[in-house]
């Protein structure tokens, strides 16, 4: 365990070690796995087709007024693209409208079974619902991108093991073809540093000759390698360190006592603590469960509190507490993560204040790197499939993405993968860190030009925000004076106008400013 969080190492035999040893770039992947199946439609609301997603679900729909109504979160998208976050994903919304959260509507495979384990394991497999692999998506693709490991590894350019997988169990994901990922457990850095150091040794050569000497071989190169692997994680775990943000440790409203704590706070922080430190490890996996809402979903008397509400606060509020820290240590450009659940949950809620297995759901990704926005469109929840969210993408599109535009997969190293079909059905989901997202402000957020400009006596100053804030908008002098406050007050998200009368200001240039969360601009006016 590092700092409290159990960690496992894929070593020898995963093949992660090779990327940072042969990659061109130094992006990171973190994936947040949402054990037991997100129910999609609470945490992302149809705006556009409320009546019908509240007759579906009346005991624990999400209320469209009210001081615990959905968040609306982009005004400019289309109507049939217009959502509600839930109202404990504030987080969310903040990384949203900072540019950093892209929404992917409908992910899943095809004849999805609504099977907890066998949905993990086509998720981590990279499959099909009627392939049955012995490996993973990661591990192949790294097999095939890095071949010939384990025997050099670790070296002086690659000392970290590439794959970390937070929490308890090791996933399918990270098997290859012809081997499988060895974990290794610790307590923390100076105990696992110190068991392992008390380990090792050769076989004697009766064993090492009998019939049981290739599996025990390959145990004690598990332990030698191990050996410097434990001296490397205690060496960046101490020399590197988390900002000031605090991340969130529990749920501050109603929920049962297991959903109170916020599990994956401390593996995110761990994750940008190692990082800081200077390991080079490529792929991180995180895990946060709860999220089988068969019943209880929500508490009977407030459909916005309770297990659920607390897993999205949890994932929400630790995702931005952890985007802070990284922007904090100079490491955001370097991050991309992503949440996945092997299947969403019925848009018919049960008696029980609940939810069952249902097919698609939406897939959050955060990043600076991320181009954001919504890819898809609302569910057509008057024409289900089978009473389920009917499929919009495939699960390996976003993966063959990220695999591609982000860690820079080659299109033979997809075809190894198994992801060759896909390549060509790649969605939008990476882009320029400045462009993109110069364009996405401007829909938001944006002070026009006011009109008459030069004026006279009254001008009219046009804005348009994303969110309900606080807008200041105050009129200057060329030396910074503040000649007038205009507004200061609480708005509504969408296109605003407000008159100016400037009749008592002498002839010159003065500078109008919108000041609000997350944004501010300024603008020249003259007066005649």
């Amino acid at each position: 365990m590092l700092s409290g969080i159990p960690v496992y190492l894929f070593a020898r035999q995963s093949q992660l070690q090779q990327v940072a040893a042969g990659s061109l770039n130094d992006k990171v992947l973190v994936i947040l796995q949402l054990h037991g199946g997100n129910d999609g439609l609470n945490t992302i609301v149809p705006v556009d087709q409320y009546s019908l997603y509240y007759n579906l679900r009346p005991n624990i729909a999400i209320p469209t007024n009210g001081s615990r109504k959905y968040i609306p979160l982009d005004s400019t998208l289309p109507i049939e693209d217009q959502v509600g976050l839930h109202p404990d994903m504030i987080g969310a919304k903040e990384l949203y409208d900072q540019g950093k959260m892209a929404i992917v509507q409908g992910v899943s495979y095809e004849n999805n079974n609504g099977s907890h384990f066998r949905g993990r394991d086509i998720w981590f497999m990279g499959g099909g619902y009627n392939d049955y692999f012995g490996s993973g998506w990661m591990g192949r693709y790294l097999d095939e991108s890095y071949p010939g490991y384990p025997d050099n590894y670790p070296n002086d350019q690659m000392p970290d093991p590439l794959g970390l997988e937070i929490g308890t169990g090791i996933s399918l994901a990270f098997h290859r073809e012809s081997g499988i990922p060895a974990g290794l457990s610790v307590q923390n850095p100076q105990q696992f540093y110190d068991l392992i150091n008390s380990t090792g040794g050769e076989l004697p050569a009766s064993i090492a000759d009998s019939h049981y000497g290739d599996e025990l071989e390959y145990i004690m190169g598990i332990e030698q390698q191990s050996n410097q692997y434990a001296s490397r994680l205690k060496q960046v775990y101490e020399q590197g360190s988390n900002s000031s943000v605090i991340y969130p440790e529990k749920y501050p409203l109603n929920a049962p006592q297991g959903s109170l704590k916020n599990r994956l706070a401390g593996q995110l922080r761990l994750i940008a603590r190692l990082l800081s430190g200077g390991i080079k490890t490529k792929i991180f996996l995180a895990r946060i469960g709860g999220f089988d809402t068969h019943a209880e979903q929500v508490e009977p008397y407030d459909a916005t509190m309770g297990k659920h509400a607390a897993l999205l606060y949890h994932i929400s509020s630790a995702m931005k507490a952890f985007q802070d820290d990284l922007r904090n240590l100079g490491l955001e450009d370097r991050v991309v993560s992503l949440t996945y659940s092997e299947f969403g949950r019925r848009p018919e809620s049960n008696g029980s204040w609940g939810t069952d297995h249902g097919t698609g759901a939406p897939m959050l990704v955060f990043g600076k790197a991320v181009k954001p926005g919504i890819i898809g469109s609302n569910p057509d929840l008057a024409n289900l499939v089978r009473n389920n969210v009917p499929q919009q993408y495939d699960y390996r599109q976003p993966l063959t993405t990220i695999l591609q535009d982000w860690l820079g997969a080659d299109d033979a190293t997809l075809d190894k993968t198994l992801f060759g079909e896909f390549k060509n059905q790649k969605l939008d989901l990476i882009g320029e860190v400045t462009s993109s997202k110069d364009v996405f402000f401007d829909r938001r957020f944006r002070l026009e030009n006011c009109y008459p400009n030069p004026v006279k006596d009254i001008t009219t100053i046009g804005f348009h925000i994303n969110k309900s804030a606080i807008v200041k908008i105050t009129v200057y002098d060329e030396q910074g004076r503040v000649m007038q406050e205009v507004i200061n007050q609480q708005m509504t998200p969408g296109a605003h106008e407000v008159q100016v009368d400037l009749r008592t200001l002498k002839a010159g240039k003065y500078i109008y400013r919108l000041e609000t969360d997350g944004f501010n601009d300024a603008k020249m006016l003259i007066k005649k």
